[in-house]
């Protein structure tokens, strides 16, 4: 188990780099509102063809650059920067399976009729942004460890350094594997050819016909982990992220609820992205 320290929400983020906001050098306006976490580069780059964003009372054009010092406004609202320039907000949550990380639009509907059913990062505090971005996201079916940052430069960062990270997944498949069944889990392949760094499966247990495994792989989704399974012929009933890099997933984090990540676990997770840059 972690420390108390690591589990504490209000740790704070680690430091970045400084940034174009830091030093006042112009930046391009889809790159700043990303890096504000209200909506992705491609997304913003709509908004100014759509004509909802203006520089200084000028509706803005694609290649626009803007300052620290310049109004910019969406749909006629200013955008503001966090309270806290320089602090990267990521958040380690603990999603159920089937519950719904972030807000998807056939689901509005559906979560007026089951309030219960409110999208995870909906629960994120404000002041870290209001568009969070999941790095490497479990499939819906499946849960445990999610993480998500309002920070869109950091996502993309941590995305592309995912593979450089060694995960654990606790899986339930039907029955217990065979060692034939086990020999193809640690060979890795996937329908697509790609190859998972398998490092360790092992017996957790289980009850009746279901049987838990813990799997240790590095750079794998969960989506990869569950097609690796299921390529050996066994039936998968559920796959959990308990780990992500220096990220766990603490038996005293409940189900629904969310942590700031630590500055150490942050560092950590930088060190993987720079990793993963480099063998780009």
């Amino acid at each position: 188990m972690r420390s108390g320290a690591r589990r504490r929400a209000g740790d704070g983020g680690a430091r970045r780099a400084p940034t174009a906001a830091d030093t006042g050098t112009p930046e391009r306006l889809q790159k700043m509102i990303a890096r504000l976490g209200l909506a992705s580069r491609r997304e913003a780059e709509s908004w100014i063809r759509a004509g909802r964003l203006t520089v200084n009372g000028v509706v803005a054009t694609l290649g626009a650059r803007v300052r620290p010092s310049d109004q910019v406004r969406l749909d006629g609202r200013a955008v503001h920067a966090p309270a806290s320039p320089g602090a990267a907000h990521v958040y380690a949550c603990h999603r159920s399976p089937g519950e719904p990380l972030a807000a998807y639009p056939d689901a509005v509907g559906a979560a007026a009729e089951h309030p219960r059913r409110r999208a995870l990062v909906g629960r994120l505090p404000r002041r870290a942004g209001r568009r969070f971005i999941a790095v490497s996201p479990m499939p819906r079916v499946d849960g445990g460890l999610e993480l998500v940052t309002s920070d869109g430069e950091l996502a993309v960062r941590l995305q592309r350094g995912v593979h450089a990270l060694v995960s654990v997944f606790s899986i339930r498949v039907r029955g217990e594997l065979t060692a034939e069944q086990l020999q193809g889990v640690f060979e890795g392949v996937l329908d697509s050819g790609v190859h998972l760094a398998v490092e360790r499966c092992e017996a957790a247990g289980g009850e009746g016909a279901n049987r838990w495994y813990t799997l240790v792989v590095r750079g794998a989704s969960g989506k990869q982990v569950r097609q690796l399974l299921e390529r050996q012929g066994t039936l998968v009933s559920r796959v959990l992220r308990t780990q992500l890099g220096p990220v766990v997933l603490e038996r005293t984090l409940p189900r629904g609820r969310f942590r700031e990540v630590s500055q150490e676990e942050l560092r950590g997770l930088l060190a993987g992205a720079a990793a993963g840059e480099g063998e780009d």
